[in-house]
């Protein structure tokens, strides 16, 4: 094997080739078979813009789409927030929770969780959803991990900016937090959600890749335990409610859901154009 050909590999496995023959499975499961009516209707209609204006067109208008509706999911979560906190704004758990952990606090894990929770700041994940989507789309040569994690991080950024000027629930007390402090509105956890859906979305295209249902597995796990760590750690730090960062993880996947949904979209589009190509061919 020549050093180009090591390098990029089979053509076969990238562009949207490579999509339609990696990605369109995960095990035994067909991402662009749809089992129910609603998504068979999806589907047509996916279709029927993807005919029109091309595979990357149906993706885009599902995510605009799926945008409206974590939009309108956050505001839903205004009658949600209003139903299990009290006059103060307090739900019946948090403050007992919050006055449990103040009890096993200590210098050194305050530090390491701090150090941990940055990662899913506003410097820590935007580098890494950069670093990811370069990655990926370069060995994949394909735009499609780039629309997804972007839209991954601005429906994040959309469902917190949405709910926090609704609601502009007050943060803990700082007597109650671990420095440095934040002042912005407590709900949702911009963090949480930043972990869940960002996370989650690379999580996705890196299962999508692996033929091994153990490195699916694993995979998995490990993404979903970093994204339970970052939501228990704005609850240790005081700067979050516990009811803060469950509505954070509650539209992390909400919006999840609906990236993963668009992108099987997408795939459909791709498979079945590609199958009408080949019929002729086939006569």
């Amino acid at each position: 094997m020549t050093d180009a050909r090591r390098w990029t590999g089979d053509a076969t496995e990238h562009g949207a080739e490579g999509e339609r023959r990696r990605d369109a499975r995960v095990g035994r499961t067909d991402l662009t078979h749809w089992g129910t009516v609603a998504g068979r209707a999806l589907a047509r209609v996916g279709t029927w813009v993807g005919d029109r204006l091309g595979p990357y067109a149906a993706l885009l208008l599902t995510l605009a789409i799926g945008a409206a509706i974590v939009a309108a999911l956050t505001a839903a979560a205004v009658g949600v927030y209003d139903a299990v906190t009290d006059e103060d704004g307090v739900a019946g758990v948090d403050r007992p929770l919050l006055d449990a952990i103040l009890t096993i606090r200590s210098p050194g894990a305050d530090a390491a969780v701090t150090a941990f929770t940055d990662l899913a700041g506003t410097v820590g994940m935007p580098a890494i959803a950069i670093l990811a989507l370069l990655v990926l789309s370069i060995r994949r040569r394909s735009w499609t991990p780039v629309v997804l994690i972007v839209a991954a991080g601005a429906g994040s950024l959309l469902m917190t900016v949405v709910g926090k000027s609704l609601i502009g629930r007050d943060r803990p007390p700082l007597a109650d937090a671990v420095p440095p402090y934040e002042v912005s509105a407590s709900f949702p956890s911009g963090h949480t959600l930043n972990a869940v859906a960002i996370l989650g979305v690379i999580t996705y295209l890196l299962i999508l890749r692996r033929s091994s249902a153990r490195a699916r597995a694993a995979i998995a796990i490990a993404a979903s335990l970093a994204a339970a760590l970052v939501a228990a750690s704005r609850v240790y730090l005081g700067h979050h409610w516990l009811t803060d960062v469950l509505a954070g993880y509650a539209l992390g996947a909400a919006w999840l859901a609906l990236i993963i949904t668009a992108h099987r979209i997408y795939l459909t589009v791709r498979t079945r154009r590609a199958g009408r190509e080949r019929e002729p061919a086939t006569a």
